[in-house]
């Protein structure tokens, strides 16, 4: 009896799993053919155990022969000279091993156990979690969902499963079981990486009884407990430590097999093959899957030092989620250059900051306006000479560097006309006048108050903001402290970074240049024709690292990829014109947002409205914890708002006046009109609110931008009432 093994002609293809899930092929006659019944197979609880006999046998196996020859045979690969010359995502971890071996790659502090590792114990990690999966039944083009949130485990687990040629699906546990299971379902997932019992419990209840599991791994816990109470019974379930173990014995068993003479054939992943599956935040529809494929994210990998220059040794503090495309990327690249990264979460940031000194973060604006309201709110909190003086150098300070802004020619315009050289020339004297009266203050702020915002936060040489718009306010504070902030842009369907500030011509107000390899155009909004510098239009956007499209969903992969490949990302933008002298003369070709396309307001007056500009103004309010403006199909603005209630009362305390509803109200509305009078457009009615908006009460995605439609759907006779 003839049985067919595997074949690589396509037709006929039989395959079946041997030792670790590894494929394998007669060495005698056709690799896919035996000439007579060679090897059994035993049904195993962990697996399936294959004997073989009298035939010998290649071993094939789906991955990356750069990364696994070298650690999992112990043989020597032609190219062992720590190459950049990665074909696949998993590839980064053998030259990260050889470069920086002993040096400490991690530190996760706030799991149990906390961990430490150093970059060749990460990279065996990888490698015995890999090895593990496919002894449990894991195969190549396979999905498997990894929801979890960041953690030293979820990293192993993430390129683990990238090594094996299987395809990982993320997503975080603020997710709701609704979501979950439509991500699950839609991916056509086999199996589930998650994150600790608690989360665990969680998906038993909602989500494994309605979809086929083949196993569940859990990244944190203990089993017996977990076992005791999550009553999962009918799905294999395996910890953390062992999916390792199994694979750390794999690996020796195949390094014993390969010294008998076996042979190791490799299919290779190739750098079009897709590598994860990323779900879209679904601020105002339904999430769809970005199918990112290892040369989308490599070429992340490739290009981003020269916008975050990090040496050997340099400390990255990690607090966004990991599945959160921004931080993913920036990730796998900072290690590939020898950091250190500490993970930390919300509740132990200022801490973090305080005791690691990190040299950079990478977040997203709600973190950088976070700290800015803590340190606004000491500033308040000291007593009345000192917090003038604070305010009197903190306004110094920035317009020093307004000035110095100016004579540098870093200052934006969007006026195509070059001035005449002759308003330059003074704009130049009068820009450096006012610079050197200030420097002196400028310098006395940096030791009397700005050192000791700075070795609060650490953050010496820049902190990385992406995945949302950063305040102007914002961004021009940090840059008056002496904080570099670095502006960038970018999508998931982006992999994601399409352009970001250069340390060297850090502009705010924009998201710098576009990144090696990448174009960007401006199209109007009605005609799709490219507009020139300086106007407005939709913001388009080509290059390696854009998606190879959403999983199955061709309509809105042909809405957003056009047939010359370029990628129509919904927002609204403009490049700032190119000027050869004045104050903007080195702006030119930086990318400046304004807002999403499918956000604007249409009033019933004909005009539209970008709301983002009007939100982000009244976020400089301190008395203002959240706010969304509405007034879709109405005559006029108006605005949910959630209070910063301490604030409130503070200043009610100050002027003396009595605690009710109408002064709270009042004095809200006072200051909405206050901080938005620079607006083209001015907000009508407000509606209050109480209850803020989270991603726990899922009015917020997990990236953690408000869902539009979902609070509005929410108050929607609220707002019918505040109208009437």
């Amino acid at each position: 009896m003839a049985m067919r093994i595997s074949s690589s002609s396509g037709g006929h293809l039989m395959r079946r799993r041997g030792p670790a899930g590894l494929l394998l092929s007669s060495r005698h006659g056709p690799p896919w053919t035996a000439s007579k019944p060679c090897f059994s197979i035993r049904r195993r609880r962990s697996g399936v155990a294959l004997c073989c006999s009298e035939v010998g046998f290649k071993i094939k196996r789906r991955g990356s022969k750069f990364l696994e020859e070298g650690e999992i045979t112990g043989l020597a690969t032609d190219n062992d000279s720590g190459s950049h010359d990665w074909k696949a995502v998993p590839e980064i971890w053998r030259t990260n091993a050889q470069k920086f071996g002993d040096r400490v790659a991690l530190v996760d502090p706030y799991h149990d156990p906390p961990s430490k590792l150093t970059y060749k114990q990460l990279e065996l990690e990888i490698l015995n979690f890999a090895e593990g999966l496919r002894h449990i039944g894991s195969l190549p083009e396979e999905k498997i969902s990894l929801f979890a949130e960041n953690s030293s485990r979820w990293l192993v687990a993430d390129q683990g499963i990238m090594a094996t040629g299987a395809i990982n699906v993320v997503r975080g546990t603020k997710s709701t079981d609704e979501e979950l299971l439509q991500i699950y379902t839609h991916s056509e997932s086999v199996g589930l990486v998650v994150d600790d019992p608690k989360f665990l419990k969680r998906l038993v209840d909602s989500l494994v009884p309605r979809v086929k599991v083949r196993f569940v791994i859990l990244l944190w816990g203990d089993k017996l407990d977990t076992s005791k109470n999550v009553g999962m019974t009918n799905v294999p379930l395996y910890m953390y430590n062992e999916i390792t173990e199994l694979g750390r014995k794999k690996r020796h068993l195949l390094i014993e097999s390969l010294k008998e003479g076996e042979k190791i054939e490799y299919e290779a992943i190739n750098p079009d093959d897709v590598a994860t599956l990323m779900y879209t935040s679904g601020t105002s529809s339904t999430p769809k899957g970005v199918m990112l494929t290892h040369q989308n994210i490599l070429h992340q990998i490739n290009n981003l030092w020269e916008i975050v220059p990090c040496q050997v040794g340099d400390r990255f503090l990690s607090m966004l989620p990991s599945w959160h495309a921004y931080e993913r990327a920036s990730e796998y690249f900072i290690f590939t250059h020898g950091i250190e990264q500490v993970y930390t979460n919300v509740n132990f940031l200022k801490r973090d900051l305080k005791q690691y000194q990190p040299q950079y973060i990478i977040s997203v604006p709600l973190v950088y306006e976070t700290l800015y309201k803590s340190i606004q709110k000491q500033i308040s909190a000291s007593s009345t000479a000192p917090k003038l003086v604070a305010l009197m150098l903190i306004n110094i300070s920035l317009l020093y560097t307004e000035a110095r802004r100016i004579y540098e020619g870093k200052a934006l315009s969007k006026n195509p006309k070059q001035p005449p050289l002759f308003i330059c020339i003074l704009d130049w004297l009068r820009a450096r006048f006012v610079a050197a009266i200030l420097f002196p203050l400028h310098i006395l702020a940096k030791k009397l108050l700005y050192s000791k915002i700075h070795s609060a936060i650490g953050i010496s040489k820049a902190g990385s903001s992406g995945g949302g718009s950063l305040p102007m306010h914002i961004d021009k504070f940090f840059e008056a402290i002496g904080v570099k902030l670095q502006n960038g842009y970018g999508l998931t369907e982006t992999s994601p970074v399409v352009a970001i500030r250069r340390p060297d011509c850090n502009v705010p107000g924009t998201v710098g240049h576009p990144i090696k390899h990448t174009e960007i155009k401006i199209v109007d909004m009605e005609t799709g024709q490219l507009v020139p510098n300086g106007s407005t239009g939709i913001v388009k956007i080509r290059g390696p690292q854009v998606m190879k499209g959403y999983y199955k969903n061709k309509s809105s992969t042909e809405a957003a990829l056009d047939r010359d490949g370029w990628f129509n990302s919904g927002d609204i933008g403009w490049i700032a014109p190119q000027h050869d002298i004045g104050r903007s003369r080195h702006c030119g070709g930086m990318l400046v947002l304004e807002g999403r396309a499918k956000d604007t307001i249409v009033l019933t007056t004909g005009e539209n409205v970008e709301p983002t500009e009007i939100e982000k103004a009244a976020m400089r309010s301190t008395l203002i914890h959240q706010i969304i403006v509405i007034g879709q199909d109405q005559r006029r603005l108006g605005a949910i708002i959630v209070p910063n209630k301490d604030e409130v009362i503070s200043v009610l305390h100050e002027k003396k006046e009595e605690l009710t509803k109408e002064k709270m109200r009042n004095l809200l509305y006072d200051e909405v009109r206050t901080w938005t009078a620079g607006c083209a457009f001015q907000i009508g009615p407000i509606l209050f609110v109480d209850e803020p908006l989270t991603v726990d009460n899922g009015l917020m995605t997990p990236t953690m931008k408000i869902r539009r439609d979902k609070v509005t759907a929410k108050y929607i006779n609220e707002i019918a009432n505040l109208y009437k």
